[in-house]
């Protein structure tokens, strides 16, 4: 075992041992850390695990977080030429396991990216250099010589959307970044003391993979046709080895437990045609914030038809692809059964791929409308490459989508509370105020009254969020935002003109006065007060997350005037 140290601020450390046949892990210590990348604080640090695996050819398993930059590249350099390396395996693209991409291909650009198409768009917005790359998807392999051939798993939304897991028929490994990790960090490479590491385990299960129970369940269902599992090397804490068994039952019972099947969107599409990919995950990610399961169909590869008639038969809404419009018979046959099997009353969403070739998008509404089904959003039309804004369309069309499904679901929830319940909390006040963040050349804003100051070293202060706001996905820990004040007595038509409804990708700002902050995030000119602000954490409430950030500047536009304040008559809905 060899333990590298960097003297900095934090306590950084390095520490590499080889786990089995070949194959060497390299374990980037962060012993300090007190905050992660959503919701919670960390009370034993965490680590970001890379993997080095020689066989005739050599690939190495993720990097790690740009913070780590000297110490890894030293350790690494001190195990192997990167040059010669053959095959960067990006398990997902998150930063803290993709934060040294870029830099390990300029040191060696010879490289083969691989990765699930999904993350090999990322990375090309990431990298911003060519590269060579190597799509895989489910059940295809890569051999590398001497008996270490790896066969890849694909595992959406755990917890990214471009998830790969990677298993080393050799060594009878699986590698799989986020999923069965845990925010723990020690000197110990294994899971030896099960006690220590079970709740920090569980917590970790519970605030990223428990969100997606479903999507946990389809990885472990293609894992299970995995021939003798032995190790899981996670990308956080420590590895898997002496409790595989138990751990991963645990997580079995954990996503049973949560998986609802009572709300279910299908999304068809042709998963290797134009954009169609990132643009679906897109939706999904919208979808998934209503707490609305989703059946993804590659319309490309559906030749069980009964089958497909029975999954449009159970959705409540359905979002369509546009397929290549002649050339792919199985897809034109699948896209027919789900026309064929539609019935009034579920929602529809269309959106085109970008391959050139697209079905028609107008007509298809048409033909969907004529059976009676709801339009959930306008047709999503690309006049070139998506952009960020493009993406954010789709992931608010999404949203909407959900949200249409569940509104008779919502309604119950309201009425389930007791009156005088209802009507208690409804006697919490709170001010008013506006809420705007930017990030790149997305921006968004809500109307918000859930604010308290919370801390005052530093000066700090939660606000609720709800988890279907557009606005959410842009106040991430590290992510900058403005939090204007509005002015008692002149707040109304700021309140009324946030509080519409907002299509899809529709500019919040249009005919509102603003001035941009620092990072240009917009500011309303016409707001009592307005401060700068940065989120720290984020804690999972339910249908809300608690959103803690610090305050880094702000003025006063009138000393003299006071708050607006919102008095609401219930407490069981806005």
């Amino acid at each position: 075992m060899v333990s590298l140290t960097e003297k900095t601020e934090k306590r950084l450390t390095i520490q590499t041992e080889d786990i089995a046949q070949d194959t060497t892990a390299i374990r980037s210590l962060d012993w300090d850390r007190d905050r992660f990348d959503i919701e919670f604080g960390l009370q034993n640090g965490t680590t970001y695990n890379s993997f080095l695996i020689r066989g005739e050819q050599i690939a190495l398993v993720d990097t790690s977080h740009e913070k780590f930059r000297k110490l890894y590249f030293d350790t690494l350099t001190g195990l192997i030429n990167p040059q010669d390396i053959n095959y960067l395996i990006v398990s997902h693209t998150e930063p803290d396991h993709s934060g040294l991409v870029k830099d390990l291909l300029q040191m060696a650009p010879e490289i083969t990216v691989v990765a699930s198409k999904v993350a090999i768009q990322f990375l090309e917005d990431l990298v911003h250099q060519p590269f060579k790359r190597q799509i895989v998807k489910n059940g295809d392999r890569l051999d590398l010589g001497n008996g270490h051939e790896m066969e890849f798993v694909i595992a959406p939304n755990l917890h990214w959307p471009d998830t790969i897991f990677s298993f080393d028929h050799k060594t009878q490994t699986l590698f799989t970044c986020d999923a069965f990790g845990m925010h723990y960090c020690s000197d110990a490479t294994f899971d030896e003391d099960l006690k220590t590491i079970e709740a920090d385990f569980k917590y970790y299960y519970e605030c990223l993979m428990g969100p997606n129970s479903r999507s946990v369940l389809s990885a472990m269902k293609r894992m299970g046709e995995l021939p003798g599992l032995k190790m899981i090397a996670t990308g956080h804490g420590p590895l898997l080895y002496h409790n595989v068994e138990e751990l991963t039952q645990r997580y079995r019972k954990w996503s049973q437990n949560q998986a609802k099947p009572e709300t279910t969107v299908g999304v068809f599409y042709v998963s290797e045609y134009g954009y169609s990919d990132r643009l679906a995950q897109s939706i999904i990610n919208g979808i998934s914030k209503t707490d609305v399961a989703v059946e993804v169909v590659d319309l490309g590869s559906a030749t069980d038809l009964q089958e497909l008639r029975e999954l449009v038969g159970r959705c409540s809404g359905l979002v369509i692809g546009a397929p290549p419009s002649a050339g792919d018979t199985i897809a034109q046959a699948a896209l027919s059964t789900v026309l064929g099997s539609a019935k009034d009353k579920q929602a529809i969403g269309i959106f085109e791929t970008g391959g050139g070739n697209d079905e028609p998008t107008y007509p298809l509404l048409t033909k969907f409308r004529a059976l009676g089904l709801h339009v959930a959003f306008p047709v999503i039309q690309l006049s070139d490459k998506p952009s960020e804004n493009t993406y954010k369309q789709c992931e608010e069309a999404g949203t909407d989508l959900g949200q249409w499904v569940t509104r008779d679901r919502s309604i119950k929830a309201m009425k389930s509370l007791s009156a005088d319940l209802d009507k208690a909390l409804g006697r919490l006040s709170g001010g008013l105020y506006i809420i705007t963040a930017k990030k790149g050349d997305v921006s968004s804003a809500m109307l918000a009254s859930w604010v308290a100051q919370a801390s005052f070293k530093p000066l700090g202060f939660s606000i609720a969020v709800a988890k279907d706001r557009a606005i959410e996905s842009l106040m991430q820990v590290g992510d900058r935002f403005v939090l204007n004040v509005l002015e008692e007595g002149n707040y109304q038509t700021l309140m009324r003109h946030f509080l519409k409804r907002f299509a899809p990708g529709a500019d919040r700002f249009a005919g509102v006065r603003t001035q941009p902050a620092e990072d240009g995030t917009p500011i309303l000119a016409d707001a009592l007060a307005y401060m700068e602000c940065e989120v720290v954490s984020r804690m999972d409430c339910g249908d809300h997350w608690a959103v803690y950030s610090t305050v880094n500047g702000g003025r006063v536009s009138k000393p003299e005037s006071l708050t607006a304040v919102h008095h609401r008559k219930v407490g069981n809905h806005y």
